[in-house]
């Protein structure tokens, strides 16, 4: 998972970047980049490793004049975590410089490399990213435009793409629209980002968000939609409501916040906990649904576990025992809360189990009578092949384990996940927009031979209490 932003028509382009990848820091943490072009024409591009904050200061921002900027905040989903695959990525074109900012992740790019590399491409990164730029390179269309078409054309999985040529800037969402993206205005420019809560860090004015299949060009104050992507069915990442966007933001024309509140009343219906004397939330992606679980059932909500904010989110920290070592500072219980209660624990989802056993041993050590742990989505079966950082089925306790394994594996005194039904039905809409296969292994594009095999020999599991 990735932010993307984009700004054009605006002065100090890159000063408005900088603040949209702040509020896009949750999408990644990994690397971070900022690519910027003057009036001439001319870009100038600053990556480095790590956070926003510490990658770009007063000085670097000065060096990165001009009024068109595209930036990336990144965490690994192809591509090993070096600086060679930061983003955005910036290349010598023959219709000016070309930088890219992709979000998703291209479920074809090892094909397509490997094509390019026996045709004489020379690729500077393990990133699918790179496949795009090679692509558009190699084609012979006139127009850069039709470059791009070219290019697409050839290309599947997911991406929504921020990509500048010369001065104009070009915003694309995959004809299935896996990713968000959202245009904005500010002044007489606009800003194109991820969430809307970049859209609202900046200043601008949200305009609309861009459907599956826009291609949309920006130029100084213009905007002109191009021709449509090839239509495809609708699979929006429904993994974006539950876990990765933020809640004051719109995805999806939906209120985040809104559907985490509804996933904690569907959960509180299909799981109840009667007798407990407490219900809260694992902060911070989980806060609203342990509100609509406790507006549901009348259990009382308290603030049982505090987040330490200095810590980043477990979950997308690339190595697992980075993960483990922040678990132990990232939280701490609220011992006279606990003490003695019988507490209800809601959660977003339950991915690898590590973060979630853990919390379970810090919240009985500080003195729950009984710990039932409720998660607003369905166990995670399968590998994400759309952007999302579970490469393989082994690191997934859902896809070896039943709900009755995992309950002992957590050490807690009952377990329910909601249905697939439920989640869809909180998230709202026509159920079949959205991409679940994360959940239900039902993949909407080809993967890989190897990988879909795998993914078919999850272990089918129940949204059962036990």
């Amino acid at each position: 998972m990735c932010g993307i932003i984009g700004v054009t028509g605006v002065p100090d382009a890159a000063r408005v970047a900088y603040l949209g990848l702040y509020s896009l820091q949750h999408r990644g943490q990994e690397s971070a980049g900022i690519v910027a072009a003057d009036g001439a024409g001319v870009a100038r591009s600053h990556r480095g490793m790590g956070l926003v904050s510490d990658i770009f200061n007063e000085h670097v921002l000065s060096e990165l004049p001009g009024d068109v900027a595209i930036g990336h905040t990144r965490y690994s989903t192809a591509g090993s975590s070096v600086l060679a695959n930061a983003q955005p990525m910036l290349a010598r074109y023959r219709e000016g410089p070309l930088a890219l900012a992709h979000n998703g992740n291209l479920t074809n790019a090892g094909q397509l490399r490997s094509d390019l590399v026996a045709k004489g491409s020379l690729f500077q990164s393990s990133s699918d990213s790179e496949v795009l730029v090679h692509l558009i390179a190699r084609s012979e269309a006139r127009e850069p435009e039709d470059q791009l078409l070219d290019a697409l054309e050839r290309v599947e999985g997911a991406y929504s793409l921020l990509i500048t040529i010369g001065r104009t800037l070009y915003a694309i969402v995959d004809p299935r629209g896996f990713r968000p993206l959202v245009l904005g205005r500010l002044g007489r420019g606009w800003v194109v980002a991820s969430e809307t809560c970049a859209l609202d860090i900046t200043g601008a004015t949200l305009v609309r968000e861009l459907e599956p299949g826009d291609f949309i060009r920006l130029h100084g104050e213009d905007m002109d939609s191009l021709p449509r992507l090839p239509t495809r069915p609708h699979h929006r990442c429904v993994f974006e409501l539950v876990y990765f966007s933020r809640p004051d933001s719109t995805v999806f024309h939906r209120s985040v916040d809104g559907v985490r509140r509804a996933l904690g009343r569907e959960l509180a219906r299909e799981h109840p906990a009667p007798g407990a004397d407490c219900v809260f939330s694992v902060p911070d992606s989980s806060n609203a649904m342990a509100l609509g679980f406790s507006e549901q059932s009348g259990v009382k909500l308290e603030h049982a576990l505090i987040r330490n904010h200095y810590v980043g989110r477990t979950f997308i920290h690339p190595a697992q025992a980075g993960r483990m070592a922040k678990v132990k500072i990232k939280f701490n219980p609220v011992r006279e809360v606990l003490r003695g209660k019988k507490v209800v624990v809601v959660d977003d989802s339950i991915v690898r189990g590590t973060t979630s056993r853990a919390l379970v041993q810090l919240i009985r050590q500080a003195g729950a009578a009984e710990v039932h742990f409720r998660v607003a989505s369905p166990p995670i079966t399968g590998p994400c092949y759309y952007g999302i950082d579970t490469p393989t089925k082994g690191e997934l306790i859902g896809s070896s384990h039943d709900v009755v394994q995992i309950r002992e594996h957590l050490g807690v005194d009952s377990l329910g996940y909601l249905s697939l039904d439920g989640m869809l039905r909180a998230a709202g809409g026509d159920p079949a927009e959205f991409c679940h296969a994360c959940f239900s292994g039902d993949y909407p594009t080809q993967i890989p031979d190897d990988d879909l095999a795998r993914a078919r020999h999850a272990a089918p599991l129940h949204p059962l209490v036990v």
